[in-house]
């Protein structure tokens, strides 16, 4: 189980990885390791998170959630397998917990008759100054 808050927790079986070949420095040992890592975690079936968990995640995660549910993370910031599986699980892990925060409840609020009256004023000067750039037409009689 791979804890994530107090009462989530994730199971390394609902988790896949994939090697791919990453671009970037590494020499030739780039065209020959497998290093970058592909996570795969599907938040649409997980019993680990709640619902409303669930939802918060499908609008942070955005374009990296496909259109089954599939989060898709991609890691290939370093050289070894080992430090890219560890930053995508880092990654995975700090986007769930950023889902679970709850957000705080907006309070409407007014702007004070002060500020009201201080914008009514400077819309009044902005107006006169724009009057007073127009063309004066003289008037025939």
């Amino acid at each position: 189980m791979i804890p994530v808050t107090e009462t989530i927790a994730i199971d390394e079986s609902e988790i896949q990885e994939e090697f791919i070949r990453a671009s970037g420095p590494g020499g030739q040992n780039v065209n020959k390791v497998s290093t970058a890592v592909q996570l795969r975690f599907d938040v649409g079936k997980s019993p680990s998170i709640p619902v409303d968990v669930r939802e918060r995640l499908f609008r942070l995660a955005g374009k990296r959630i496909t259109g089954d549910g599939i989060l898709i993370i991609d890691a290939r910031r370093f050289r070894t397998q080992e430090r890219n599986r560890a930053d995508a699980l880092n990654r995975l892990v700090s986007l769930i917990r950023r889902a679970a925060e709850m957000p705080k409840p907006r309070r409407r609020t007014r702007p004070s008759q002060t500020a009201q009256v201080r914008r009514i004023e400077v819309k009044r000067k902005r107006a006169k100054t724009k009057r007073l750039r127009q063309p004066v037409f003289p008037i025939d009689g």
